[in-house]
């Protein structure tokens, strides 16, 4: 996907995402780090020049919600939750870049309930590459890649990447056998 193609799809989130509101102040929209928060800041501000709606937004690390944080023999980078608002009553979409087994947004729930009871959850996905462990599956969807395990699929955002594009490449697990979502 281009940066022409990524624009036009989060233009097309945030027509979704407001589509089923008759009162848009009850969304909140929460960006899973690391580049979900940047996507999450880019559907915000489009949804404010083009519909005149302020959305809440907030960021949400889930490193400790992890099934496997106790495996992993790597010490982990936790990153900045930040949820100023209350979540009681709200329809939240979780925005995250890439989709595969399930398990990064199955934390993520786990990790929203501690800050609060939403309404409703929605999930939403740049890419969808296939690969469930868990029945999870994405609201709003960007693109479905079917990959190989051995491929990984890279969203790039300029803010860190310098480029807005999305790649799939080759990428053998890890010899401790990670699997990278």
């Amino acid at each position: 996907m281009s940066a022409e193609d990524l624009n036009r799809t989060y233009l097309r989130f945030a027509h979704q995402f407001l589509e089923p509101h008759d009162h848009p102040e009850q969304l909140a929209l929460i960006g899973m780090q690391t580049r979900g928060v940047h996507m999450g800041r880019r559907i915000v501000q489009m949804i404010s020049q083009q519909f005149g709606y302020e959305i809440d937004f907030g960021l949400l690390d889930v490193t400790f919600y992890r099934d496997d944080f106790r495996t992993r023999l790597k010490m982990p980078e936790v990153k900045v939750t930040e949820i100023p608002f209350d979540l009681y009553d709200r329809d939240v979409v979780l925005i995250d870049d890439v989709l595969y087994t399930g398990r990064t947004v199955r934390s993520a729930m786990d990790a929203l309930m501690d800050y609060g009871r939403p309404r409703s959850i929605k999930f939403c996905c740049m890419v969808d590459r296939g690969h469930r462990e868990l029945p999870i599956c994405a609201d709003y969807v960007g693109t479905r890649m079917p990959t190989h395990v051995q491929e990984e699929v890279l969203v790039k955002v300029r803010e860190l990447d310098d480029e807005d594009a999305v790649y799939v490449v080759q990428n053998p697990e890890d010899e401790e056998g990670d699997r990278h979502e």
